[in-house]
């Protein structure tokens, strides 16, 4: 017990002795200025029909009133990309078809559910092209 108590105290002693003072590099670079990263437009718009196939997924799933078709889903043949230079034939053309299964999804509600993952697959057929980091998000939309 003496022995226990005596160990003890002697890590109580060790580990309270003197601690030396790391030195700190306080040269911060006076022209490195926080800027505050800015969605483009058409990442603003992705994020919002991100947020409208939740809701659609849901209302698809659940087998109530589809609604009416978001037009604002259409600006994106006109939003403004992060990078212009991604504005090519390929985006345009998997735009062109995640509008169109958007669209068939109203024109034809008893496809709703093939129509809207047509649409997510216009989608991830898209990012695995050009921006990939959204797609697992993406691949949560999919209605089983």
């Amino acid at each position: 017990m003496r022995l226990s108590y005596l160990i003890g105290i002697f890590l109580i002693v060790v580990s309270c002795g003197k601690v030396e003072p790391r030195e700190v590099d306080t040269t911060v670079s006076e022209k490195k200025k926080f800027e505050m990263y800015q969605l483009s437009e058409m990442s603003l718009l992705m994020e919002q029909m991100y947020v409208d196939n939740q809701r659609l997924r849901n209302r698809i799933a659940d087998g109530e009133e589809i609604g009416e078709f978001p037009t604002h889903f259409l600006e994106i043949h006109k939003a403004a990309l992060t990078d212009e230079t991604e504005n090519d034939d390929f985006f345009k053309e998997q735009a062109g078809l995640f509008i169109k299964a958007q669209q068939l999804i109203y024109e034809d509600p008893t496809n709703a559910e093939k129509h809207f993952n047509n649409g997510i697959d216009a989608c991830i057929k898209c990012h695995e092209a050009k921006c990939g980091g959204p797609i697992p998000r993406i691949k949560k939309l999919y209605i089983q």
